[in-house]
């Protein structure tokens, strides 16, 4: 199993240590040394995981706001870490999940993985944050389908949304079941990165049938389903964009126009140009961000 980092582990512990000295108190810097001068003269699994646990008391719960200038440095190693709500406890179990040497592999899956098993949700919100900085990636995918089927919802944001580790490592099954469940569960969509890298005729066909089950019920149907449908509108979908295409609700025919702008279906592109959005969406005035930002 490789051990390629989805990104650059020095440059981030760097950044962190960085806000951790702006924004944690000095009692709870003195806290923190203490702990790594500890963990770094001899290696004992017990205490990491209870200082891991007890980061909250000695460092606190506050909020913390980045500048912008924090916010870009942050996602531009890793893109969506700032996106959600940031606490002064969360960033110090992070940098702190990062003091663990990567040199022997067992040693390091054998250290983090109980935290997964043993972590309560605010603990667990951090933890599935952090997949993206994980060394040997690939190991982690089932624990991800954990986090996926969890019913607690600040662990689905902290799996589905602006976080850049499942589009890279979940296989085809993995990555359809994240994007039903974010729609099952009335997601922002659009905040999946990798939702249109991975779209496939899978997900296409079970969204698709979604559609009708919520049409038979008498209830809407979320208009970011099409971007996922579009590429792969066909013979057999093609009466559904239709419809959608003519509802009454101005976002669905938006979402509509797009997916129709998206596909290769040559009676898809012809539904489009016999619409009165075709120009909107040639000249970029109407993007699958004007949809979503319509959404909110």
């Amino acid at each position: 199993m490789g051990k390629e980092f989805v990104y650059d582990q020095g440059a981030f512990r760097s950044l962190l240590e960085d806000l951790l000295f702006t924004y944690a108190s000095e009692q709870g810097k003195q806290w923190l040394d203490g702990k790594l001068g500890q963990y770094a003269a001899q290696f004992v699994k017990s205490q990491f995981n209870a200082t891991f646990s007890a980061i909250p008391r000695f460092v606190g719960k506050q909020v913390i706001t980045l500048s912008t200038q924090e916010a870009e440095k942050l996602d531009a190693l890793v893109p969506g870490f700032s996106a959600l709500p940031l606490s002064i406890d969360r960033l110090a179990r992070t940098w702190w999940i990062l003091q663990v040497p990567t040199n022997n592999e067992d040693q390091y899956i054998t250290t983090i993985e109980p935290l997964f098993l043993a972590a309560e949700m605010n603990e667990l919100v951090t933890l599935y944050r952090a997949l993206p900085l994980l060394a040997f990636p690939s190991h982690w995918t089932h624990l991800t389908s954990e986090g996926i089927r969890s019913n607690i919802a600040s662990v689905q944001d902290a799996v589905m949304l602006q976080n850049p580790y499942p589009a890279s490592y979940l296989n085809e099954n993995a990555w359809n079941q994240l994007v039903l469940k974010a729609i099952f569960t009335n997601k922002p969509v659009h905040q999946i990165i990798g939702l249109d890298e991975r779209a496939n005729a899978s997900l296409a066909l079970v969204l698709s049938d979604y559609a009708h089950e919520r049409w038979a019920a008498g209830r809407t149907v979320d208009p970011m389903l099409w971007r996922l449908v579009g590429p792969f509108i066909n013979e057999k979908n093609l009466p559904d964009i239709t419809r959608v295409l003519q509802a009454e609700n101005n976002v669905e025919r938006e979402a509509a126009a797009l997916a129709c702008a998206a596909a290769d279906y040559p009676p898809a592109k012809t539904l489009l140009q016999q619409s009165n959005l075709a120009q909107a969406v040639e000249n970029g005035s109407l993007t699958w961000n004007t949809v979503a930002s319509r959404l909110i």
